[in-house]
């Protein structure tokens, strides 16, 4: 299973593609020390991450256009290499989403 990386949230159930890029691309991003964050929206938030055999579960804390928020969520990897979960925020929203791996420039730096 390869969950590491930056994945790309390419749509939700909750919010249209407009709204998730407002601040740039929206993203989940697991380095291999464990650290993990997300973006979109005008959201941001670090997240702390369990894994189970088929993907992630987290708790997640951040801002969203300066008030704190946080909640929960999970992550399973597809058979096609994408991500399907959820992300909730505590007492409020929750949503669907897919993230599919960061897309990488072929051009040489």
């Amino acid at each position: 299973m390869r969950l590491l990386g930056k994945w790309r949230i390419v749509e939700t159930a909750l919010w249209d593609r407009d709204y998730l890029d407002l601040s740039g691309p929206a993203f989940i991003e697991i380095d291999d020390k464990g650290n993990a964050e997300m973006a979109y929206g005008a959201m941001n938030a670090s997240l702390d991450i369990g894994y189970t055999p088929s993907g992630i579960d987290f708790d997640w804390s951040g801002g969203d256009e300066g008030d704190h928020v946080e909640g929960t969520g999970w992550a399973e990897l597809q058979t096609d290499g994408s991500l399907i979960g959820e992300i909730s925020y505590l007492n409020g929203d929750e949503t669907t989403f897919k993230a599919i791996p960061w897309p990488t420039s072929s051009t040489p730096c």
